[in-house]
């Protein structure tokens, strides 16, 4: 059974297809594969104590297995799935969301890969822990991310079997402890116990109104970890108006405050828990990260099942809806002010020096250099957990925008290994998170109208039906009465409305 769901359906937002369709067991069985890597150089001894003559082999542990993905058969509704043309609506002509092709919870659920993706070449993975930073840097840097040379820079992006990176919370040989970005205990050892998936989001400064998502399963609620990251000022403003009390939770979402706050810039530190997620939930298989000021509105289970398990990547994020080119990206950061002009520059100049092109067709089947970076959709393993952290070096040595540094780490990382990602329609992300207006804006936003308005006064003197009477201090004006007739157009309307006024000074004259 294949669920669709988009801003144009006939009822409710989703259309199910093919309800015979039983999970696991149907006509259309899904073809599922895992491949356990052969590994040759076993080791024998000869036991010293062992029976003369005799030889004990000691046999390697069995072979890992990785999941290779699975490819839904030719009949299946969400196999056949392509995109229907945008309504055409000449008044709006902005982004939208479309149509995405999702299967049922259930068969999402039963769909989850039992083991870890492949990672090519990168297999083990640690983190840099320096009690005594040094601050003799070229550039950048600070004291939550390191302050690492250029060479040590460069010696990051040399994809090796094991590898040791900094990756933030560079001063603490735990997350969250003493490292900037601080946790309080209960809440780390809760965050450690999240072995699944884990939906994360963050408000810091008061910013944005919590966002409850939407037709979330039952079974969803109770497996997947719900996380808030907010800062004091945020969990002050909770207490006072949002319900925050002892038992840290609004809703599905668990709150946790981060004390010590490593930036002054708000929108670096609210990189912290979207690139390194990994590291705040060190035993979580799957992530789905989403900007404050996103509400959600389809299971995590379908968004994982479509945007990974289905195309076989262990990282995903959506284009941008309009630019795919780093440099038209910086140009446009720099109009909107989003940041200095003179760091965008150096950072867009340096990459340029590195190599970095404007995007054209032949890069691909890449599809774009700029994503559309508020939701990330991705697995833990090492690979992608390399990806996010060098992206984040990025972001602490250099300006706050991910979105021009994004294709610097990815294409760097893709040029050592066959390693890709899946960089899906920006469309699509818009079909199951819904953007909402920031605090600010909102207060600064006229109130809704109240309809209908109320019914006026009638004078006892006035046969009802034959005048419309409304008050004015002291004074009863009498007008003509509402009609119920369709409205004039044009000079009829225009004239009517004279007319009206006509009638008005005459009765009030009188």
């Amino acid at each position: 059974m294949g669920v669709f769901t988009g801003e144009y359906q006939d009822s409710d937002n989703v259309r199910k297809v093919n309800d015979s369709l039983p999970i696991n067991n149907s006509g259309f069985p899904l073809i599922y594969e895992v491949q356990s890597v052969k590994i040759d150089n076993w080791t024998s001894l000869v036991a010293s104590d062992s029976v003369e003559g005799t030889e004990v082999r000691v046999m390697p542990p069995p072979p890992p297995s990785y999941f290779l993905g699975y490819t839904l058969p030719p009949g299946h509704p969400c196999h056949t799935f392509s995109l229907p043309p945008p309504p055409a609506d000449k008044k709006r002509t902005g982004p939208r969301p479309c149509p995405v092709c999702y299967l049922p919870v259930e068969e999402a659920i039963a769909l989850m890969p039992k083991v870890p993706s492949f990672s090519p070449i990168l297999k083990n993975l640690t983190y840099i822990y320096e009690e005594n930073l040094n601050k003799d840097k070229e550039f950048g840097g600070s004291d939550f991310g390191g302050y690492p040379t250029l060479k040590q820079r460069d010696d990051s992006y040399d994809i090796r079997e094991s590898m040791n990176v900094r990756c933030g919370f560079v001063k603490g040989s735990k997350p969250g402890h003493g490292t900037g970005f601080d946790i309080n205990d209960d809440d780390l050892l809760e965050m450690e116990q999240c072995h699944g998936v884990v939906v994360a989001s963050a408000i810091f400064g008061a910013f944005d109104i919590i966002q409850q998502p939407k037709n979330i399963s039952e079974y969803s609620k109770q497996t997947i970890c719900f996380y808030m990251f907010v800062d004091e000022e945020t969990e002050a403003d909770l207490k006072l108006n949002g319900g925050l009390d002892a038992s840290k939770k609004i809703g599905v979402w668990r709150i946790v405050v981060a004390h010590n706050l490593p930036y002054t810039d708000g929108r670096r530190n609210g990189k912290i828990p979207k690139l390194l997620t990994h590291r705040l939930f060190p035993n979580a298989r799957f992530s789905l990260w989403i900007d404050g000021k996103l509400e959600l509105i389809v299971d995590p289970y379908q968004i994982l099942e479509r945007f990974l398990w289905r195309k076989n990547a262990t990282f995903a994020i959506s284009r941008h809806y309009k630019r795919f080119d780093v440099f038209d990206e910086a140009e446009a950061n720099k109009a909107a002010g989003k940041y200095d002009n003179a760091s965008i520059d150096f950072q867009v100049n340096f990459y340029k020096k590195e190599g970095l092109t404007p995007y054209s067709e032949a890069k691909l089947p890449i599809t774009s250099d700029v994503p559309e970076g508020c939701v990330i959709i991705r697995e833990h393993v090492p690979i992608s957990n390399l990806f996010t952290c060098l992206w984040f070096n990025e972001v602490d040595l250099f300006t706050s925008r991910d979105q021009i540094s994004f294709s610097t780490a990815r294409d760097k990382i893709a040029a050592k290994t066959n390693w890709t990602l899946n960089m899906f329609l920006d469309c699509e992300r818009r079909n199951f998170v819904v953007q909402k207006y920031h605090k600010d804006v909102l207060a600064h936003m006229a109130p809704p109208a109240v309809y209908p308005p109320p019914q006026p006064l009638r004078s006892a003197n006035i046969p009802p039906g034959k005048f419309a009477v409304e008050t004015s201090g002291e004074n009863i004006i009498l007008k003509a009465p509402f009609r119920d007739v369709l409205p004039r157009h044009g000079r009829d309307r225009r004239s009517g409305s004279r007319r009206q006024r006509k009638v008005s000074k005459e009765i009030i004259s009188s």
